[in-house]
């Protein structure tokens, strides 16, 4: 599988889809925390660590 590195194409109103979730407080600001520490918005925080944690799954599924 492909991990997709960007967001190449944006939508017609020039955002891409929103993806909401709920999450307590303290972990909002735990996430708030290490976005800002890597210098990111919590919205690319986020998408670096699922694209991260993608790459991760593939390569784990590849080992021999």
């Amino acid at each position: 599988m492909s991990t997709v590195k960007y967001d190449a194409k944006q939508s017609a109103s020039g955002k891409n889809p929103a993806f909401q979730i709920r999450i307590s407080p303290e972990l909002k600001a735990q996430f708030e925390v290490a976005a800002k520490d890597a210098g990111m918005s919590l919205g690319n925080w986020l998408k670096t660590l699922g694209r991260d944690e993608l790459e991760r799954l593939d390569r784990e599924n590849n080992q021999i």
